[in-house]
């Protein structure tokens, strides 16, 4: 992770918050909100998951995000 994997969060996960000023307690940074297409991101969140390259609670199958863009309010 911290590479080219992004969440989206559908509660709190506060494992993903700043916990300390060094390199296993940095966190993550939010830096997007779903403003439309949420009935697409509740459908994926009832998708299988189970463990995949050492990760736990991952879809069993890869989701691809075929389009996204930024928008300004």
């Amino acid at each position: 992770s911290a590479t080219s994997q992004f969440f989206i969060n559908l509660k709190d996960n506060g494992f993903l918050d700043f916990t300390a000023p060094n390199p296993q307690g940095y966190g993550y940074a939010v830096f997007g909100q779903v403003v439309d297409g949420m009935a697409v991101v509740d459908a994926m969140a009832t998708l299988p998951t189970g463990r995949r390259n050492g990760h736990s609670d991952v879809p069993a199958e890869d989701v691809i995000i075929t389009a996204a863009e930024r928008v300004t309010a």
